[in-house]
């Protein structure tokens, strides 16, 4: 069976569908720590804290490094720009549509407070 490309978006959002993976997220962006403090909170095993640091690691999310006994995870600063550029065009979509939206409402107000005073008449 052949391969699918490698697709770089799908596998970091993969990697953030899992909430445990997004809160070692969350705990990397206020710096780099050890494993072993990444795994304090969660009442997985450290097995499965490793497996998490792998997806998150493949992903490009994360590097782990190795000085001496200690193990750093960093969050990689740019690995979530392609997730902000593909947002980025929705985002604008749906501020075009809002402000649309919006202009039309207020139309519809005018209309109504037009049609207000009228009938006071």
């Amino acid at each position: 069976m052949p391969t699918a490309p490698f697709d770089p978006l799908s596998t970091t959002f993969a990697a953030l569908a899992d909430p445990t993976r997004r809160a070692i997220l969350a705990r990397l962006a206020l710096g780099e720590t050890s494993v072993s403090e990444l795994a304090k909170p969660f009442d997985i095993s450290a097995p499965a804290i490793s497996k998490h640091l792998k997806v998150l690691e493949r992903a490009g999310l994360i590097t782990r490094g190795r000085e001496a006994q200690w193990r750093p995870c960093r969050i990689q600063a740019g690995a979530l720009r392609g997730v902000d550029d593909w947002l980025e065009r929705y985002r604008q979509l749906w501020e075009d549509r809002l402000d649309r939206l919006d202009a039309y409402l207020q139309e519809l107000q005018a209309k109504e407070k037009k049609r207000g005073r009228q009938d006071k008449k």
